[in-house]
């Protein structure tokens, strides 16, 4: 079903529309991205329309979880094309804020990552998860969800907004959704539309050598660049590589896999 979705643009705006849905008992549900929307956050919408009666999908490309500006710049942003793939998801408001509205001029309060972002990303991005429960904390001050929904594809951001919300008594049901991957394997990512179809291909091998067992040196016999890490982490297989300057992250489940615990 085809739904009209309001796109809102300040915080007052969102308030009044979480307010008429809790005067009516409605749940709603948090849906955070980063945009640039493909099947994979339409997944992650529809599992939070299955959570409650309005389902709210915010975009916005966080600076403060960049480790490079260039990364930064260069992240996909499509927010037209985005409220326009929100039609038929079940989405019921695009909350979509300016950095002004997010970060105002003067805006000195952060918050820290705890003990979960410690390893692997935390190791190879200092001070990402910072960033990343910062905003999140922001949006969930500014939403104020019933349950928010985020993707297994990031299974230690998964488990460091777990901490957060538990530590700083957030009352917000946190949901993770499967991975949704493309017909060879790939883990879908706004990143994909960054490389060609000759590092498509390359991508394309990292999900197969995780299941598989391989490590770096494995990886790297296949086609990437660099890897960053893979290693195992709270029962999944854990890995981020480079192709074509594009980091693509990736976890399996451990079958038995021959790696240590541990980042490497």
């Amino acid at each position: 079903m085809v739904r009209a979705v309001q796109t809102l643009r300040d915080i007052a705006a969102l308030r009044a529309f979480v307010g008429a849905q809790r005067s009516t008992a409605r749940r709603v549900a948090l849906v955070p991205t980063m945009g640039a929307l493909h099947a994979g956050h339409i997944a992650l919408l529809r599992a939070a329309r299955a959570r409650a009666e309005a389902v709210v999908a915010s975009v916005f490309v966080n600076p403060l979880q960049f480790n490079e500006v260039r990364d930064f710049e260069h992240y996909p942003r499509d927010l037209e094309g985005d409220a326009a793939r929100l039609r038929d998801t079940g989405c019921d408001a695009l909350w979509a804020p300016s950095d002004a509205t997010m970060y105002p001029e003067g805006h000195s309060v952060t918050v820290r990552a705890g003990r979960a972002a410690q390893g692997f990303e935390g190791t190879h991005r200092p001070g990402h998860f910072d960033g990343v429960v910062t905003v999140v904390a922001k949006l969930f001050n500014q939403v104020q969800p019933d349950s928010a929904v985020f993707g297994e594809k990031d299974w230690q951001q998964l488990a460091v907004v777990r901490e957060m919300v538990q530590d700083l008594n957030f009352p917000i049901e946190i949901c993770g959704a499967p991975i949704e991957r493309d017909q060879a394997g790939l883990a879908l990512s706004s990143r994909n539309a960054l490389l060609s179809e000759e590092g498509l291909a390359v991508a394309r091998r990292l999900n197969a050598v995780l299941r598989a067992g391989g490590g770096a040196e494995d990886l790297l016999s296949v086609g990437f660049e660099k890897v960053d890490y893979v290693g195992l982490l709270a029962g999944r297989v854990v890995a981020a590589v480079w192709v074509e300057g594009v980091r693509l992250i990736d976890n399996v489940e451990n079958a038995g896999h021959p790696l240590p615990a541990g980042s490497r």
